[in-house]
């Protein structure tokens, strides 16, 4: 690590030590803001430009050194300043914050990442060249991942810093907005009873409801990138179509019909799959021949003075052809057609997410599989 790294890393540091040797982080807590928020208010009111320039200057550190806080300087911008100048403020000063973070994170951690992990990393790289700024924007816009680590692992990645900066400031403005409008809320809290105001309340409800409206809004917006490139039928032939007649093809088919769905199993070779035919019944029924002569070879054991077998290993293979054919009208087409399953042999093969492309000797069919 050359000198200007370890200066740099010194500096940040010293910051985040100051912060806590201090104890400062008092001052960005949820109790500090409710008692303190009509005289703060006041005090912006009195000297705007000042108190916005502290407050963004703050805000700016608070992200860049990942100090925690951040949460509660949001709900205090919207109590100083409002709505839109809180969010404004918000706005560029998390981005600013961010983007330094994510800067600090590539000029310390970088080099030598790439130089420990470099074939793993350049997998990394490819993902975010070709979808990062739709990854990172969901990142943002589902507060589930603490956004300090987005930051420094996105740092390590060669994702373009302005990237990086349009696309953090668009994915964090619907939380932003959220909070800060709660912020408001708690700068009109007066007297105990406003604490059940209906404003208060309602804003919390939002700022509870927002990650699950993001993180259903993101799936949408996934779901649009991933089928995009089909085209949805107008209509749908089946419920469920199971590739494969094993034991979970066979249960689910069976389920599925008992339930009045319209399902379709398709199984290439003989039903019952590996279990029924070369897998769970025929070597259970090998192993029980085999168990049966160990205790005769150990009769002693049991109090059997003499026992005795003969066997030839054809007609133990032929026990076990007898128990496979005993089993198998239990998995047989005849028994799933009359329990309401279409049956059809042949090779399945995916062609959309709503299609089946069905082939054999005898027919070649396409299926669609409705999404109810």
């Amino acid at each position: 690590m050359t000198r200007n790294k370890i200066a740099v890393l010194i500096v940040l540091g010293l910051g985040v030590a100051i912060f806590f040797l201090l104890g400062l982080e008092r001052y960005l807590s949820i109790e500090f803001l409710g008692t303190s928020v009509q005289s703060l208010r006041r005090d912006a009111q009195a000297n705007a430009f000042a108190a916005m320039t502290i407050y963004f200057v703050l805000y700016v550190i608070v992200t860049a050194l990942s100090l925690p806080g951040a949460a509660v300087l949001t709900l205090a911008g919207g109590a100083l300043f409002g709505l839109m100048l809180g969010t404004l403020l918000i706005s560029f000063a998390s981005t600013l914050g961010a983007t330094l973070a994510f800067l600090a994170s590539r000029y310390l951690l970088r080099d030598w990442v790439a130089g420990r992990f470099g074939r793993r990393l350049e997998a990394i790289d490819a993902g975010l060249t070709r979808d990062g700024a739709a990854y990172l924007f969901m990142l943002r816009l589902v507060p589930a991942f603490p956004f300090f680590l987005i930051n420094l692992l996105l740092g390590l990645s060669r994702m373009r810093t302005r990237t990086f900066y349009w696309v953090s400031q668009l994915g964090m403005l619907p939380g932003t907005l959220v909070y800060v409008n709660a912020g408001t809320q708690l700068a009109r809290i007066h007297s105990l009873s406003g604490i059940l105001s209906p404003g208060l309340v309602g804003a919390f409800v939002l700022l509870g409801v927002f990650p699950l409206l993001a993180k259903k809004f993101s799936e949408t917006l996934s779901a649009g990138k991933i089928y995009a490139r089909w085209q949805k039928p107008r209509r749908f032939d089946r419920n469920l179509i199971v590739i494969g007649g094993g034991s979970a093809g066979l249960v689910t088919a069976y389920i599925a019909a008992a339930l009045r769905a319209k399902v379709t199993l398709v199984e290439k070779h003989a039903m019952g799959g590996d279990c029924l035919n070369t897998g769970c019944v025929p070597s259970k029924a090998l192993i029980r021949s085999a168990r049966l002569l160990s205790q005769i070879s150990r009769s002693r054991e049991f109090g059997i003075r003499s026992a005795q077998a003969e066997f030839d290993f054809a007609d133990v293979m032929q026990r076990v052809q007898d128990v496979i054919a005993a089993v198998a009208p239990r998995d047989s087409i005849e028994r799933y057609t009359s329990l309401g399953v279409d049956v059809a042999q042949g090779s399945a093969r995916i062609v959309s997410p709503w299609e089946i492309e069905i082939t054999s000797a005898v027919f070649h069919s396409v299926w669609n599989l409705s999404d109810c």
